[in-house]
C-alpha cells in the first residue's frame, strides 16, 4: 500500500457517505408520494365520475328543436333526444313540485310540450356552464322554468293519454297552415303597396277561413 492510498481510501468512504445521505433525503422525500398518487387518483375519479353526469343531462352543442327536426331524421337520433330529455327532467325538471303536478302523462303524445322542455333543458345546460354569471341561472329559475311550467300546465296539464285514441280529440295531426294559398297575394302587396288597401279577401278564402275547425279554435 502506497502513502497515498489511505488517504484515496478515506475520499472514497467520504464520497460514499455523502451520496448514501443524499439518497436518504430522496427516500424521505418520496415517502409521502403514494399517498398523494392515491389522492390525485381519487379527484381524478371524481372530477371523471361528475363529467359523466353532466353529460347524461346535457344536450348536444347547437340548439335542439323538436318542431324543426329534419323530416327525415333518423329514428335513433330522435330517440336519443328524448332519452336525454328525459334524463334530464328526472334529474332536475321534476324535481320542482309545481313542475311535476303540471305534466300530463301523456307529455310525449304533445310535440308543443316536448319544444318547450327541449328549449328548457338547453336554456338550463347554458346557464349552468362553468364562467356563466349567477344572473343566468337566476333567470332560469325566476322566468323560464315558472313560464314553461305555466304554458304545459294550460295547454296540456287536464290531458291524459286516452284522450290521444283514435276519435278522440287529442287524435290528429296538426292543423293545416290556414288560407296558405294566399300568401303570393299577401306578399306582393306587402313589397310594393303596403300603404294601400290590402287585397280582398276572395269567396273561397272566406269560405276557409270560415270552417269548422277555424270556429272551434275562434270560441276557444
Amino acid at each position: 500500500m502506497t502513502e497515498h492510498e489511505p488517504y484515496a481510501s478515506r475520499t472514497a468512504v467520504a464520497g460514499l457517505a455523502r451520496e448514501v445521505e443524499s439518497l436518504r433525503r430522496t427516500v424521505t422525500r418520496l415517502a409521502p408520494l403514494p399517498d398523494r398518487l392515491e389522492e390525485v387518483a381519487r379527484i381524478v375519479t371524481r372530477l371523471a365520475e361528475t363529467v359523466a353526469q353532466q353529460r347524461d343531462i346535457e344536450p348536444d352543442p347547437g340548439t335542439v328543436s323538436w318542431l324543426g327536426m329534419p323530416e327525415d331524421a333518423l329514428p335513433a337520433d330522435a330517440e336519443s333526444v328524448l332519452l336525454g330529455l328525459s334524463r334530464w327532467m328526472n334529474t332536475v325538471y321534476l324535481r320542482y313540485a309545481d313542475a311535476a303536478r303540471g305534466l300530463p302523462g301523456c307529455w310525449l303524445w304533445h310535440p308543443d310540450v316536448i319544444e318547450e322542455l327541449l328549449w328548457l333543458h338547453q336554456s338550463w345546460a347554458a346557464a349552468y356552464r362553468i364562467g356563466e354569471p349567477v344572473s343566468r341561472a337566476a333567470d332560469w329559475h325566476d322566468r323560464y322554468r315558472p313560464g314553461v311550467v305555466r304554458r304545459i300546465r294550460d295547454t296540456a296539464g287536464m290531458c291524459s293519454i286516452e284522450n290521444h285514441q283514435p276519435g278522440r280529440d287529442r287524435h290528429g295531426t296538426a292543423p293545416p297552415v290556414p288560407l296558405a294559398g294566399a300568401a303570393a297575394v299577401i306578399a306582393r302587396w306587402w313589397a310594393t303597396d303596403r300603404a294601400g288597401t290590402p287585397p280582398t279577401p276572395t269567396a273561397e278564402q272566406l269560405a276557409a277561413a270560415s270552417g269548422p275547425r277555424h270556429r272551434a279554435r275562434s270560441r276557444a
